[in-house]
């Protein structure tokens, strides 16, 4: 049984295909950090560390507001969240912090 090989340009070695896949997924994955450097994850709770205004909800976010079950967005620095009377809530997260 022969097992198929992939030229990999970054490193410039041929890699067995399955090989190949995984650091492609690898580098498809995108690490999300909060304002302290701690990495985020799907249904972690956060908690502002400033006032922010919404836009388009004409309401502030207080510092120390928590944000319960936040989904990650695909960008380095955006997070999605729910809060009460707020739809489609995306905070930078810089802004934040893991509680």
């Amino acid at each position: 049984m022969s097992e198929d090989y992939v030229f990999d340009e970054a490193s410039g070695e041929w890699l067995p295909a399955a090989e190949a896949a995984a650091r492609a997924a690898a580098a498809d994955v995108v690490e999300v950090r909060d304002s302290a450097g701690n990495l985020l994850t799907d249904g972690d709770s956060v908690i502002t560390i400033k006032d922010l205004k919404v836009k388009g909800a004409g309401q502030t976010l207080r510092k120390g507001t928590v944000i319960k079950s936040i989904r990650l967005t695909g960008d380095a620095q955006e997070i999605d969240c729910r809060f009460d009377g707020i739809k489609g809530l995306v905070l930078r997260a810089e802004f934040v912090r893991k509680h």
